[in-house]
């Protein structure tokens, strides 16, 4: 009796951690599919099926998946920040010349949403982001380009010399805006960690029931 129990909890321990890995979100970032340079410029493009639009300046853009800013990806995974933007390829590339505020703006409110920076200052001289908003950082690293460092947070400033990273909002948000300072190059990407399927919170809830008819049919055994 004691082995088959110990192999029923054997087995619903894996249904539970097969359900809790599934239920946890992956990051997808937006898959910017128009771009006008300006100062302002703007783009467009879509971010698990939400249509995401941008105000702002537009140095240059690379679309199509063809970016290769976004390395190594270890600086932008960390935290809630579960995928490079990589995996999409994608960026919009400014240098804060331009004086006012720039918008991200979803089509539907997202929870949570991401932001990640490349490239943010350069090795002598500090540049940051003033958002509408306090950012919380998820991940940070050096880039694959000129090294650097990881981007900081101070309030709802994030700064960087020569500095990638990803930060987080926390709340249910339309739009996100900031000003900048001036830097040479850097990029940005927005992004949000998916809501699970349904199905992955039923087969949560049914391995921990299942767990609870386990353990309450051992005690009466033991009784």
């Amino acid at each position: 009796m004691k082995t088959s129990v110990r192999s029923s909890l054997l087995f619903v321990a894996a249904i539970v951690t097969l359900c809790v890995n599934t239920a946890f979100a992956a990051t997808t970032w937006t898959d910017w599919t128009t771009a006008a340079v300006g100062s302002p410029g703007s783009a467009a493009g879509t971010l698990n099926g939400i249509g995401v639009s941008y105000s702002g300046q537009v140095i240059n853009s690379v679309l199509n998946g063809t970016s290769n800013v976004w390395s190594p990806d270890s600086s932008f995974i960390g935290g809630s920040s579960t995928t490079s933007p990589s995996v999409v390829g994608d960026d919009i590339r400014l240098n804060g010349a331009f004086t006012g505020i720039q918008t991200v703006t979803f089509a539907a409110p997202l929870v949570n949403p991401l932001f990640a920076i490349w490239s943010l200052g350069d090795p002598t001289t500090m540049a940051s982001f003033t958002f509408n908003a306090t950012p919380t950082l998820q991940a940070g690293g050096l880039n694959s380009q000129y090294g650097g460092q990881p981007i900081t947070v101070a309030g709802n400033v994030v700064s960087g010399m020569e500095g990638n990273g990803v930060v987080q909002f926390m709340g249910t948000f339309s739009s996100i805006s900031w000003t900048n300072t001036f830097e040479n190059f850097y990029a940005f990407q927005v992004g949000v960690n998916a809501v699970p399927e349904p199905e992955s919170y039923a087969m949560l809830l049914a391995g921990l029931g299942l767990l609870g008819f386990t353990a309450r049919r051992r005690q009466r055994n033991a009784a």
